[in-house]
């Protein structure tokens, strides 16, 4: 199956960058290439892309695709090993920097990735097919983790019961398939609890942050990506759901926050500067996008300029 993904927020995110034409950008989510293909064709062949991925499929995806675009680099790396990245490419400080932090539909479609509840495949969920996987999680985490994990990342308020059925049946043979770990899903919470969308929803979604370290590694990744900026650099990112736009909205607003001390101060002594600007609120998928393309219905993006 051809890695392929629905590029959500195309214009607006592109838009956001104001790619220079002899600038240096980086697509650190680059996935099928969607957004790296638009950053590409508003630069010279003095500009730059560095293309970004942890997946190795989407990767050798992108070299195929950019195989004939001297100023393209794709990097097989995850993206809050921004630093590092830049570093081995001798590349001081980049005028741009995108992150769709969305699951691709090649991982989603392809039953084989485990990251579905609407194919049964072998429980796996890992974006660079290596390392700790679903599979592992439910099998091998304490009763009480699962369930911190389940409620914490999926906000599911019957994580405890779930928690509590996968330990049990986990004692019995282990929990191999999506569709095992649907039944369990299912067969924890009340019938009225299922009427509001797929029961596996929330966990589904939960384990798949835990496995892929996707919030534990945000808040540094924003920092490190803010630090890599040149100045009028922009960093956007498009998010998912709540938990993640929640992080990238409160570190945004930390790099445009100026003086902080306290109010009855006649004058400011801490000498705080702003280091960012945000270049909008928020934007969101227009109606017919999400008509298009459903799965881009609670897409945000959100970008700062650096001053």
């Amino acid at each position: 199956m051809e890695f392929v993904h629905k590029s959500v927020l195309l214009n607006e995110a592109v838009d956001a960058l104001s790619v220079k034409r002899c600038g240096i950008y980086v697509d650190a989510t680059a996935g099928g290439g969607g957004h790296a293909s638009k950053i590409v064709q508003s630069l010279s062949d003095d500009g730059r892309l560095i293309a970004v991925d942890r997946d190795p499929d989407a990767v050798a995806v992108l070299k195929r695709k950019f195989e004939n675009q001297s100023n393209v680099t794709v990097v097989n790396d995850v993206f809050d090993n921004i630093k590092s990245i830049l570093q081995d490419l001798s590349v001081s400080g980049v005028d741009g920097i995108l992150a769709d932090l969305g699951v691709s539909s090649f991982q989603l479609d392809s039953a084989e990735r485990g990251f579905s509840f609407h194919k049964d495949a072998p429980l796996d969920m890992r974006m660079s097919k290596s390392g700790f996987s679903a599979y592992d999680a439910v099998n091998t985490l304490p009763q009480d983790k699962l369930k911190q994990i389940i409620y914490s990342y999926g906000e599911e308020k019957y994580a405890p019961s779930i928690a509590k059925n996968i330990v049990k049946q986990r004692e019995i043979k282990p929990i191999e398939t999506t569709f095992e770990l649907c039944d369990i899903i299912s067969a924890s919470m009340p019938a009225k609890a299922k009427r509001d969308g797929h029961p596996a929803r929330r966990t589904f979604q939960a384990l798949r942050i835990y496995v892929n370290r996707e919030l534990e590694m945000l808040p540094n990744a924003l920092n490190d990506m803010f630090d890599c900026l040149n100045a009028d650099g922009v960093l956007a990112v498009i998010t998912f759901h709540s938990l993640e736009d929640r992080i990238v909205k409160n570190a945004f607003n930390e790099f445009c926050k100026g003086c902080t001390c306290p109010p009855d101060f006649p004058v400011c002594v801490c000498g705080k500067k702003p280091r960012g600007e945000l270049l909008f609120k928020s934007k969101t998928p227009c109606e017919s996008e999400i008509d298009e393309n459903p799965r881009s219905r609670s897409a945000r993006l959100r970008a700062v300029r650096k001053l």
